[in-house]
């Protein structure tokens, strides 16, 4: 939370029949956090003061066309429809995902015509979200195609930990044939990138995780760990990271030895996100590095079966506006220390341009 000037976050409405409206409500209470964040939500303004009155949650909203234009002390709203239907509260519905749709869209272009300056998405469904204009597995991916960006990295992050995965939202009986040790090492630069980049560490310290239980006991319980992971490890030493691994998941998580480290890179989804969020949940983020731009989100889905019930918890949405926040001040101090002053501006233009 070392955010020195107002950051104005463009913020996604997510699925209207799930929890994100009541979140975004419930982070922004506090009227501390709106003096040195300028949160905008794309949806609809009526809509949300009238969920504001059903949660009882006291908050000043505004409705504006230019969110260039909006001013601290208010959680100021673009409206992306006319009107919007009563939420359905906890049922998943093609409409709700088009609106999902529309507010993510709106979001993009504002965040690409530096409107807002970075970005945090509420929980979308999956399923309801898929259509003509939107094939995607999630919001990465589409934000990915959208930057025209091949390799991004899915971090979960609280101030303590930082978890990275390999495989990502891929079924895991192909968990295996998605591992190489090409995809390791570039996973884990993206890693090592985004520690010193986004998150101010100097010489980021970083565990590699391995596939198998108890990290394959020496290919007694698979051979990935040694013809795999642990050459990608030695290449990554080699080339002057501070990697260590393959650590078996398990002992590594349970014994604290995460502590030891400021980065983990897991082999797949739940292996590195079942701990994290074990130990984090409520105030974890979920950060795509590798994007020219920044993404943050909260740790936690839609979760239909709370939604409309008034016990949703905004914490890890307000998690990911500081971290979004002092993503972008953190980004900015790398690129004064790193470059000079035309590289800089040229670097601007060129990552705007992409977006």
């Amino acid at each position: 939370m070392a955010v020195s000037k107002t950051v104005r976050i463009g913020i996604t409405w997510g699925d209207p029949h799930g929890i994100g409206s009541e979140c975004i409500l419930k982070a922004f209470a506090d009227e501390r956090v709106l003096q040195d964040l300028i949160p905008v939500v794309y949806g609809h303004t009526e809509s949300l003061r009238k969920q504001a009155q059903m949660f009882d949650v006291q908050v000043d909203i505004r409705s504006t066309e230019d969110p260039s234009q909006a001013k601290s002390g208010a959680l100021h709203c673009v409206d992306i429809v006319d009107s919007l239907p009563a939420p359905d509260w906890g049922q998943p519905h093609p409409d709700a995902g088009e609106f999902a749709r529309l507010s993510l869209e709106a979001a993009v272009k504002d965040l690409a015509a530096t409107k807002v300056d970075v970005l945090v998405t509420a929980p979308i469904n999956k399923d309801t979200i898929q259509g003509g204009k939107f094939k995607f597995p999630g919001h990465t991916e589409y934000l990915a195609s959208m930057a025209g960006v091949e390799d991004v990295l899915m971090i979960l992050a609280t101030e303590a930990l930082r978890v990275g995965v390999v495989t990502g939202h891929v079924p895991l009986k192909d968990v295996a044939s998605h591992l190489s040790k090409e995809a390791i090492m570039k996973k884990t630069r993206i890693l090592q990138e985004s520690l010193e980049r986004d998150f101010g560490v100097a010489t980021p310290r970083i565990a590699i995780l391995g596939l198998n239980p108890h990290a394959g006991d020496n290919g007694l319980i698979g051979e990935e760990e040694k013809t795999i992971i642990l050459p990608a490890v030695r290449a990554l030493q080699e080339a002057g990271l501070k990697v260590q691994g393959p650590f078996g998941a398990d002992g590594f998580f349970g014994t604290g030895g995460y502590r030891h480290f400021d980065g983990v890179m897991a082999m797949y989804h739940d292996q590195g996100l079942v701990p994290f969020k074990s130990l984090s949940f409520g105030h974890g983020v979920n950060f795509t590095a590798g994007l020219p731009v920044v993404r943050t989100s909260p740790d936690h889905g839609t979760a239909f079966d709370i939604a409309g019930k008034g016990e949703a918890d905004g914490s890890s949405l307000r998690a990911a506006c500081w971290a979004a926040a002092d993503i972008r001040l953190n980004r900015g101090e790398h690129r004064e220390r790193t470059a000079n002053p035309l590289e800089v501006s040229q670097k601007r233009d060129s990552e705007r341009e992409r977006f």
